[in-house]
């Protein structure tokens, strides 16, 4: 019984820590990204593109999740893929680069699910969304495309 309580506790900890803005840092993230992961947002393009997903999602802009984004990528949708590192397994999105590629959609991987989902604004951890083109963020939108689309592809 003891057991149970402390765990609770540190479990709340966590929370906690995380409500308090202490989180992991790049690097620490950096060390769970799996192998099919290039390329992979810098910490800045990182903090960039998850403002980008924000905006995208207060106007309702963005797909999320493997299943739509297939769908909407098969339907011609145009926009920027997003997808997270730490997904396992990998087998759950390793096709969907090559779908990018294929339809010249610039596509990054981002250190961490968790944090994807959260600038979604879910709670729930997301591994792939799409950011649709929108005029209300089309700025910031345009600047993440250009550095997305700069970063190198893998071969």
């Amino acid at each position: 019984m003891v057991k149970t309580k402390k765990e609770k506790v540190s479990v709340d900890a966590e929370e906690a820590a995380v409500a308090d803005g202490s989180e992991r840092s790049y690097q620490e993230l950096l060390a769970n990204v799996n192998q099919i992961s290039q390329p992979l947002a810098s910490r800045r393009l990182s903090k960039k593109l998850y403002k980008c997903v924000k905006k995208a999602s207060k106007v309702k802009n963005i797909r999320r999740g493997v299943k739509e984004v297939q769908k909407f990528i098969n339907k011609g949708e145009k926009g920027i893929v997003v997808m997270a590192g730490d997904t396992l397994p990998i087998d759950v999105y390793c096709h969907l680069p090559v779908m990018c590629e294929d339809r010249s959609l610039p596509y990054a991987f981002i250190p961490s699910k968790g944090d994807l989902g959260s600038s979604a604004g879910s709670k729930r951890p997301t591994c792939v969304i799409l950011i649709k083109p929108h005029a209300d963020y089309q700025d910031a939108y345009d600047e993440c495309e250009a550095e997305v689309s700069s970063l190198p592809k893998p071969l």
